[in-house]
């Protein structure tokens, strides 16, 4: 009986080691998908930027095959002249999309921050994003950039190719949100890009000729 007994032992203790293994397992398998799904997200929140000033230049990708630029062209002199282009392309490249996209700025993220603030937020793949700021000073009237010129930023998307994993749905989570917390009481020009999914592209321009003395 002692020995039964000791076997039964034995095989409850390994039963419960697999048991333990089991939810290991599982639990490893959990969280590698939980670090997929924040692979997918990019966030600002807290105090990121809080009070900061001048220039602000940010890029977020989560995802494959984004691209982001922020552009800064500023000229000042006698014959101020600037422009400012931007091409952004791509091949063929294929990537699978995520389940799950999410870009989010939140908290008190920008609050009470001023001056030139440029973002890029990306989750998915294939996305483009542009935030451009052109701007001339001319002294004494004289103004040598045009507003052709100036107008003259080139945004060209990406042209990727993006697919869904073997056997997976069309459906997912794809959500962009500022929250009301956040960018208060912020002074100056703020340019902000958000895309959750794929194959999307969007820009922001700011063209400026300015003209000092008579």
């Amino acid at each position: 009986m002692n020995r039964v007994t000791g076997a039964g032992i034995a095989l409850t203790a390994l039963a419960s080691f697999l048991a333990m293994g089991t939810v290991a397992r599982a639990q490893e398998a959990d969280g590698y998908g939980a670090m997929l799904d924040y692979l997918a997200q990019t966030r600002i929140d807290d105090r990121a930027f809080t009070g900061a000033s001048g220039a602000i230049a940010v890029n977020m990708a989560a995802g494959d095959l984004n691209q982001q630029a922020n552009l800064r062209a500023m000229a000042v002199g006698e014959r101020a002249s600037v422009s400012a282009q931007a091409r952004q392309n791509s091949g063929h490249e294929v990537a699978n999309a995520p389940d799950r996209a999410l870009a989010v700025i939140s908290g008190s993220a920008f609050q009470d921050a001023s001056g030139i603030a440029s973002i890029n937020q990306a989750s998915g793949v294939a996305n483009t994003e542009l935030n451009v700021v052109a701007v001339a000073l001319a002294q004494r009237g004289i103004r040598e950039t045009t507003d052709e010129m100036l107008a003259g930023v080139d945004f060209a998307s990406a042209g990727q190719q993006h697919h869904r994993g073997s056997g997976a749905a069309d459906a997912g989570t794809r959500d962009v949100a500022v929250d009301a917390t956040a960018l208060q009481g912020f002074e100056g020009v703020m340019q902000l890009n958000q895309i959750a999914g794929s194959g999307n592209a969007t820009g922001n321009s700011l063209l400026m000729s300015v003209q000092t003395g008579p």
